[in-house]
């Protein structure tokens, strides 16, 4: 039979797993999302960001 754990014991526990718990909490909320990279511009685009940059060189 098992001998019945102290109230520090338990108490040292429970701090222990409270203190990892927020460390986890903290961890996942700074990882974020990731960025994503920026997809190639397509023919069509490239074609209207030319005829863009020369109306604002005129």
């Amino acid at each position: 039979m098992q001998e019945p754990t102290r109230t520090t014991e338990r108490y040292t526990r429970g701090f222990a797993a409270a203190v990892v718990a927020v460390a986890t909490l903290i961890l996942a909320a700074n990882a974020g999302p990731a960025r994503a990279a920026e997809p190639e511009p397509g023919p069509v685009q490239r074609t209207a960001q030319h005829v863009i940059s020369q109306h604002v060189s005129d």
